[in-house]
């Protein structure tokens, strides 16, 4: 017998910004002990307060900055992935930044392509919580990366990103992928069956969605 689910939503938190079914097709990714398929991709605390996604990764295009993190992982309800650099940001300012992150609490951290492996190595020496490391395109060394110290791949290719996941998983089977699912449950399942364990979700923006809802509260008051 299979039984239902049950769901309890309170009054004033059922504004949830609910991510599709569909992410339940991943297989999820296992890091101590907790399953992750979904990946909410922000920094605005007050959507990462209210989403049901398994984990946030907040990535950011500015040099990472440790009062981030620390608001960041007093507002998350769920393991937050952090980044720390890699691009414009390098050598050993990522790796203190990683130390930091891993004693704040972060499940892991996340570096953008750009970081040379020498300093993925360093990082990998001094952190005990998975590195996370970008991927944006088919031409990329994973090989290299996986010596060096990458334990998770970030799959970020826009519209190449499914074919990019299936050339890493024909060529290593069980490494763990993370990738983006695009903006449609199609570009999402496309993700997932490409070779992803989890998928990244953008939502939208909190002016999108107090858009929506001053939208209703006018026609509310029109029909009054």
């Amino acid at each position: 017998m299979t039984l239902m689910i049950p769901e309890i939503n309170g009054l004033l938190r059922k504004n949830l910004i609910i991510l599709p079914k569909v992410f339940d097709e991943a297989s999820g990714i296992r890091i101590n002990g907790k399953l992750i398929k979904s990946l909410l991709f922000s920094t605005d605390i007050a959507i990462i307060r209210n989403t049901n996604a398994d984990a946030i990764i907040a990535v950011y295009p500015f040099t990472p900055q440790p009062i981030i993190t620390e608001a960041l992982m007093i507002a998350a309800q769920v393991p937050v992935f952090c980044g720390i650099g890699g691009g414009t940001t390098s050598g050993l300012r990522v790796v203190n930044l990683a130390l930091h992150a891993e004693f704040q609490g972060a499940m892991g951290v996340v570096v953008n392509a750009p970081l040379p492996n020498k300093i993925l190595a360093q990082v990998a020496k001094r952190i005990d919580i998975p590195i996370v490391v970008t991927v944006v395109s088919k031409d990329e060394n994973i090989e290299e990366r996986l010596n060096s110290g990458a334990n998770i791949l970030n799959v970020s290719g826009a519209y190449q990103t499914p074919d990019i996941v299936a050339k890493i998983r024909d060529n290593f089977p069980e490494v763990p992928i993370i990738a983006t699912g695009g903006p449609t449950e199609e570009t999402i399942l496309a993700t997932i069956k490409a070779g992803a364990n989890a998928v990244t979700y953008t939502p939208p923006t909190n002016g999108e969605i107090f858009r929506q809802l001053m939208d209703k509260y006018r026609q509310t008051l029109i029909t009054k």
